[in-house]
């Protein structure tokens, strides 16, 4: 009998569980504290062609969005003529997988019945993939790490040797490596065996009906949304801190109807280095922010993803062409939103928050033994920290929060499991989120020291240190970030940098802005911050004119 419409529904929430199991299984088995404790990663199931069904909620936007289009590069370079049941594939192109090497992509085919019907895919940011390390100081992608092509790492149930071998030979790290790489086989088997687990309670043998349902139910909401927004042009522009020269970033939104179409046009041109960022990343961060603010209730998948059209110039900072080096993309990446939004506010005004912290300040920590000849082993330990996100226009931002990644930071305690440092200081820095009737949301303050016996070199990758995140409607800026060391020597906020036994390295997160007049923000609110040591007595003195 064919399944129904109210069939096909039950299903659709079926498969919600179907592929957070899938999540939750590379969490469980991951190596990497980044997938394991950070979350940073993605899961989810595709039909035969390709298309998006279903993804978990645990993972990035980047990783989920940008894998939407990378698992139609799998199906189109295989074909289904090379493709068999115990069938793994895998590849980390930054152009065809989510941006840079360190994301390593898995998808495995699903059969039933000797039939393939779809498949499910992962993706997970691995501690090093060799190269320089994860960091922006390469000048093309050659020297960031090795590029798997789309290939097999596994055909017909055996793995392929020789790839194990190459991954093993060209990486710091290669039992971790290695690891997650079997570690994502294995979320996809997980998926597949609770989906045949579903398929059999349903007796329904392919997924066509059911993969159009979702698709076509999604397309038809989003296009509806899209049409309820007004129609016009909407241009932003935000200059960003870059890597050894500042970075415009601008975007213009042009909606008629149910279309709407960004384009990054007259956006800065490419780095020499590696903060870089692959249009297929770029679109995943934009659809991200539109369907946050247009069609937030719309389920993820290629039919509430399409409808919005994202373009970028070839060759401009937002659509790196191959060989650009692309390692940190995440930086400009995550910045995405917040020139989109910075749009979305003059279409739809008090709806979006004011600009944040947004990119991570990720940390690659490679310790080394202070005396070569001492015996101590090379360390590679990898943190993720966020700073605040902007204020809303109904409630203060949220204090040392990734968003838009929405990954969690790694625990001090099992950072310094994996590598010889010590984090002496982790807390909010006071003072940071940016004054308004609503209050940005505050970074932190890191303190770092590499234990007896190790230096620390570190790659560093921040932003919004030149340029702070912009209030808005009248909110003030959010706290800019900083780089130095305990002695107050300042130090460049990217690139690869030394800290000898015995020094600190401090981390000032920045604060997300504020939103609205700071002279609306009520009483109660700014006697809560002075309580809670969000600011001074002094800082509501002058901020708020407030006598207390």
């Amino acid at each position: 009998m064919r399944p129904t419409a109210i069939d096909y529904q039950i299903m659709w929430n079926r498969l919600i569980a179907v592929v957070e199991e899938q999540a939750t299984t590379l969490i469980r088995t991951a190596f990497s504290t980044s997938v394991r404790e950070a979350g940073d990663l993605s899961a989810g199931l595709f039909d035969r062609t390709g298309r998006m069904i279903a993804q978990a909620v645990t993972g990035t936007p980047g990783h989920v969005n940008a894998m939407a289009e990378s698992v139609t590069h799998f199906a189109a370079q295989i074909g289904p003529e090379n493709t068999y049941e115990g069938d793994v594939f895998i590849t980390n192109d930054p152009w065809l997988g989510t941006g840079h090497l360190h994301d390593i992509t898995v998808v495995t085919p699903v059969f039933r019945k000797a039939k393939h019907i779809g498949y499910f895919a992962c993706t997970a940011h691995v501690v090093d993939i060799g190269g320089r390390g994860f960091g922006p100081d390469g000048n093309e992608v050659f020297e960031e790490g090795l590029l798997i092509p789309i290939t097999k790492f596994a055909e017909r149930g055996k793995v392929q040797d020789l790839l194990i071998q190459m991954v093993r030979a060209n990486v710091r790290t290669p039992d971790q490596t290695v690891g997650d790489m079997y570690s994502l086989a294995a979320c996809n088997e997980a998926g597949d065996r609770r989906l045949q687990s579903m398929m059999d309670e349903f007796d329904v043998d392919v997924l066509d009906g059911l993969s159009d349902f979702i698709i076509e139910s999604s397309r038809k909401a989003t296009l509806e949304a899209i049409s309820n927004v007004p129609n016009g042009v909407f241009t932003h522009g935000m200059q960003v801190d870059g890597y050894d020269a500042p970075v415009h970033m601008q975007v213009t939104l042009s909606i008629q109807g149910n279309t709407l179409k960004a384009d990054f046009d007259g956006t800065s041109g490419m780095s020499r280095f590696g903060v870089n960022c692959p249009e297929v990343y770029t679109r995943a961060y934009a659809c991200y922010a539109l369907k946050c603010a247009i069609a937030p209730q719309v389920p993820n998948n290629t039919g509430s993803l399409d409808p919005f059209e994202i373009t970028a110039p070839e060759g401009c900072i937002l659509a790196a062409t191959r060989p650009a080096p692309v390692s940190v993309r995440h930086v400009m990446g995550h910045l995405v939103p917040d020139v989109v939004l910075g749009a979305l506010h003059k279409m739809m005004p008090n709806t979006v928050p004011a600009e944040g912290a947004s990119a991570l300040w990720n940390i690659q920590i490679s310790a080394r033994p202070s005396d070569p000849s001492s015996g101590l082993p090379n360390r590679e330990v990898l943190m993720f920290n966020s700073g605040g996100t902007g204020a809303r226009p109904a409630l203060d931002g949220l204090s040392a929060t990734a968003f838009p990644s929405g990954v969690s930071t790694m625990s001090v305690e099992a950072t310094e499991h994996v590598g010889p440092i010590t984090v002496w200081r982790k807390d909010l820095r006071e003072g940071s989120g940016g004054a308004g009737a609503l209050r940005g949301g505050l970074g932190q303050t890191i303190e770092i020291e590499p234990r007896d016996g190790y230096d620390l070199y570190f790659n560093a990758m921040f932003d919004r240190v030149e340029n702070p995140a912009r209030g808005r409607d009248g909110g003030r800026n959010g706290g800019a970030g900083g780089v130095h060391l305990s002695d107050g020597t300042k130090l460049r906020s990217k690139g690869r940098q030394l800290i000898k036994n015995g020094q600190r390295l401090i981390l000032s997160l920045p604060g997300g802005g504020g939103f609205g007049d700071p002279k609306n923000r009520t009483r109660d609110a700014i006697e809560n911050d002075i309580a809670a040591g969000f600011i001074t007595q002094d800082e509501a003195r002058e901020i708020y004119e407030y006598e207390g």
